[in-house]
């Protein structure tokens, strides 16, 4: 263990000396998100067709698997999803309110000094931006320490409540009895049938000392060293490279268009909606709707 300690404490006098001047950090970050649950669901339905299953999988790929930059200073970051041509077909404003619920689109501002974040949105045509304290991480740590792309980190873990406006938080459920007998209809015509959104969730960070800010993907901030791995159980956040003091600095400022909105008053607006479209759905297709069990 020590020589981690000594590891990074002469990282830290190395960094800080080269710092003398204005200081500025790259990292690029993977993400990627499970789809076990719903591939599970949809081999189970003989509704749908091979090329719609296909189709679907291509649809999900390009949503839960993203790449990320987070460009920081010593007191903010803003980080935002890698610029990446459409396909044809595949833009549009359906996709990109998808892209927005799956934790892509938009730029996600911290100022950790001020202990503040904004980031834009944009939903069902609308252009939000969201303003709001940065979540207070009560991070626990572990002790445990491994080597990520050349940086020794350490592991810490924090419980979390979730955003209901981030679909990539759903669960399985787990049935009560009288669940037990789901409506076979309705499992035939929606696969999320059997999925809702939890209330918390267990989020294990690694972080490197090594590189002495505040930062990390996200929201997530607050340990001693940049964050350079996330993983909540189902979606894993890993940093693939780092770049200290690039050549080209970045413009590291809040967004600024759209509708300002607190983060609590837009989740409850895209639950409201999501809400009007499942009821609407339903009186088309009768059990067919999309249908989403908010807390646990």
């Amino acid at each position: 263990m020590n020589k981690y300690f000594v590891s990074a404490a002469f990282a830290i006098v190395s960094f800080l000396g080269i710092n003398a001047q204005e200081f500025q950090g790259m990292a690029v970050y993977e993400s990627k998100t499970s789809t076990s649950d719903m591939k599970t669901r949809m081999e189970g339905n003989k509704d749908m067709t091979p090329d719609m299953k296909k189709m679907i999988e291509d649809r999900m790929k390009s949503m839960f698997e993203k790449t990320f930059i987070l460009n920081f200073d010593k007191s903010a970051s803003i980080y935002k999803e890698e610029e990446k041509l459409e396909a044809q077909g595949q833009g549009g404003g359906g996709m990109r309110m998808m892209s927005s619920m799956m934790g892509g689109g938009g730029s996600y501002y911290k100022n950790v000094k001020e202990k503040t974040y904004v980031v834009d949105k944009e939903f069902m045509g609308k252009e939000f931006l969201v303003k709001d304290s940065l979540p207070n991480l009560k991070w626990k740590m572990e002790g445990e320490t491994r080597v990520i792309g050349g940086y020794n980190c350490f592991k810490a873990t924090a419980v979390l409540p979730v955003s209901k406006s981030d679909f990539r938080n759903f669960r399985p459920k787990k049935e009560e009895k009288e669940e037990v007998k789901t409506d076979e209809k309705e499992k035939k015509t929606n696969f999320m049938a059997d999925l809702e959104m939890p209330k918390e969730t267990v989020v294990t960070a690694w972080y490197t000392p090594e590189i002495p800010v505040n930062q990390g993907p996200d929201k997530y901030w607050g340990l001693p060293g940049l964050i350079l791995e996330i993983n909540d159980g189902k979606t894993v956040v890993l940093c693939s490279k780092v770049v200290l003091n690039p050549k080209t600095k970045a413009d590291i400022k809040a967004p600024t268009k759209g509708k300002t909105i607190s983060q609590n008053d837009y989740d409850e607006t895209v639950m409201k909606k999501m809400k009007e479209m499942q009821e609407m759905n339903q009186g088309r297709e009768g059990n067919g709707g999309m249908r989403m069990r908010i807390g646990h």
